[in-house]
C-alpha cells in the first residue's frame, strides 16, 4: 500500500502532466490523455473536472468535425500558477527518486566488486 506522501506524489505527477498537456495542446482529447498517461478514460475525466471546479482550467466547446463537439482545455491563471507549483513538487521528487536508485546502483557495483575480486591464499 502506498503512503500518503506517496499518493499526493501520484496525484501531482498526473496533475503536472496534464496541466503540461493542456498549456501546449489545450485541443487534445480526454481519450488521449488517457492512452498517453496510462490511465482509464473514466479517471482522466474525473481529473479534468476537478481541475476545472478549482479554477485550474477552463472548458470551452468547438466544433472538431462535421457534427460532432469536443473540447479545448486552456489554463486559467490559477492554473498557470499549480502548473509552476506542481512542476517545483515533481521536480524534487524525481530528483529525490534519482538519487536513491544512484545510491542503489552504486551499492550494487561494490557488491559486484566485491564479489568478482579473486580470493587470496
Amino acid at each position: 500500500m502506498r503512503s500518503t506522501n506517496e499518493q499526493s506524489m501520484l496525484n501531482d505527477e498526473y496533475r503536472y502532466k496534464l496541466l503540461k498537456r493542456l498549456e501546449h495542446e489545450p485541443e487534445v482529447s480526454q481519450r488521449e490523455l488517457a492512452k498517453d498517461l496510462g490511465i482509464s478514460l473514466g479517471k482522466v475525466n474525473y481529473c479534468m473536472q476537478a481541475l476545472i471546479e478549482r479554477g485550474l482550467i477552463k472548458a470551452n466547446n468547438f466544433r472538431k468535425s462535421g457534427n460532432r463537439s469536443a473540447y479545448a482545455y486552456y489554463l486559467t491563471p490559477k492554473g498557470i500558477e499549480e502548473k509552476a507549483r506542481v512542476t517545483i513538487a515533481f521536480l524534487k521528487y524525481k530528483l529525490a527518486e534519482y538519487e536513491a536508485l544512484k545510491r542503489e546502483i552504486d551499492n550494487l557495483q561494490r557488491e559486484t566488486e566485491q564479489r568478482e575480486l579473486p580470493d587470496r591464499p
